[in-house]
């Protein structure tokens, strides 16, 4: 087939979900894909990346139980690993695509016109829509020497063969913490030179705290406040000028951002910019562009780059899709079938270090930035169901309240094995549950869910 009623470009999880969910109401829908179908997440990022840290979290975890000891092998987790990668062979997701009804298309997809997409020098036409959901490229800093040697992107970190001895990490956001905890619980020993003050900066600062002092526990040299003058060769080792030391590393993880990746699309074609994000609504449309065919999700757009939302705008631009091409009218409805608007006030993230950093929603400053007037509430995790979990469990939970409306702005979890607590907080954001009404939400005891009566006990007191 050349002509199909939609077109996806990217098949990572984000277009996945626009194909399939485009397709449940009988269009036909081709996903074209140049590399592995499933994407970074599932061959090179989320999934690989949690597999590297889960084992050694969980002997932390066991070590903190009195009379237990708990060891492991590195090479078990790298083959953990790759069983969650399937050694980076997707038949697997192909087979699931073919079966969902798509087409699979092998190569790299372009835009050359109006519903028109080249893969691979073959033309292809689109009925209805074009998708694109071809996700972010890592950014790279413009450290002198850094082109002359070899250095790491997240992927080459995800997918090593072999545990490095000595390993540099360039950047303290969340890939730079979770790698550098991972390898170092794996027997790299690891440096990590971050430009600012704090980890995790886009957190609340407590969560940066507590990330830093436990890497700083673990062995992990943190250079805060510091920049990677230049690095050069030193040997088969890779010197880091930082500042007035020489610190050599057997390898080198950039990690300092992603960029959408829109260069090589060929949006240039419509009038767009090649490089820059696609601007959409919330429908996933982009901005820009006339007749009402062009969409985007996840990355791509600039908008929450996490996989869960990128996913979740995908369903939308599928639904989207769907109900076009069926001649419906979409109305405007903040919450509606048809609208991606979670990223407007509640976007939960889940930065897997030890101790775990879950949260959803505007940070304090953040919702000060926007004029909100607010409350706040932060407190130490210290409860039957923590006390269980952990000997000596040290955590925190902070809430950013809108005073006007009385409902939650923000949430913020701090502490072993908190990220399960983060999805009842989002539900109580998107919802604008009141803080009254939480009140009659009964944690299960003991569990560390009863660090929610504590914080609405001390909103109730202040």
């Amino acid at each position: 087939m050349t002509e199909f009623d939609v077109v996806v470009i990217g098949a990572g999880a984000v277009g996945e979900n626009a194909a399939a969910y485009a397709a449940r109401g009988g269009l036909s829908v081709a996903l074209v894909e140049a590399e592995l179908v499933g994407g970074e997440c599932s061959y090179w990022a989320c999934m690989p990346s949690k597999a590297l840290l889960r084992t050694g979290h969980a002997a932390a975890a066991l070590r903190r139980l009195p009379g237990t000891t708990a060891e492991f092998d590195p090479r078990a987790v790298l083959a953990r690993r790759d069983a969650f990668t399937h050694s980076l062979d997707d038949s697997s997701q192909v087979e699931w695509a073919e079966q969902t009804g798509l087409t699979v298309l092998r190569g790299h997809g372009r835009i050359t016109g109006e519903r028109a997409v080249e893969v691979d020098g073959r033309a292809h036409t689109a009925r209805h829509a074009v998708v694109v959901c071809t996700g972010s490229t890592p950014v790279t800093p413009p450290v002198p020497g850094l082109d002359t040697v070899r250095h790491w992107t997240s992927r080459d970190a995800t997918s090593t063969r072999e545990i490095p001895r000595r390993l540099g990490v360039l950047g303290g956001g969340v890939v730079g913490c979770e790698l550098a905890q991972a390898f170092r619980r794996l027997g790299s020993e690891v440096v990590l030179v971050q430009n600012g003050s704090a980890l995790l900066p886009s957190t609340e600062p407590v969560a940066g705290e507590r990330v830093a002092a436990a890497l700083r526990e673990e062995g992990v040299d943190l250079r805060l406040d510091a920049s990677l003058d230049s690095v050069s060769a030193s040997g088969d080792a890779i010197d880091l000028h930082v500042g007035d030391a020489v610190i050599t590393v057997d390898e080198l993880l950039v990690a300092t951002g992603r960029r959408p990746n829109t260069a090589g699309v060929g949006i240039e074609t419509v009038g767009l910019t090649a490089g820059e994000p696609l601007a959409v609504d919330d429908s996933g449309l982009v901005q820009g562009v006339d007749g009402g065919w062009l969409y985007a999700a996840g990355d791509v757009t600039g908008r929450a780059p996490l996989t869960h939302q990128g996913k979740y705008a995908a369903r939308i631009v599928g639904a989207a899709i769907r109900a076009r091409a069926a001649g419906a009218q979409i109305a405007e409805d903040p919450w509606g079938e048809f609208s991606a608007t979670a990223d407007h006030v509640a976007v939960p993230q889940v930065v897997f270090t030890d101790p775990e950093v879950a949260a959803v929603g505007r940070t304090e400053a953040q919702a000060r930035r926007a004029g909100f007037a607010v409350r706040v509430v932060e407190i130490p995790i210290a409860v039957g169901g923590s006390a269980l979990q952990a000997d000596g469990y040290d955590g925190v939970a902070k809430i950013v309240v809108d005073e006007a409306r009385g409902v939650l702005l923000g949430v913020t979890f701090v502490g072993q094995d908190v990220a399960e607590l983060i999805h009842a907080a989002t539900v109580a954001v998107v919802g604008e549950v009141p803080m009254h009404r939480l009140w009659h939400a009964v944690p299960a005891y003991p569990t560390i869910s009863e660090v929610w009566l504590r914080l609405l006990e001390a909103y109730r007191r202040d």
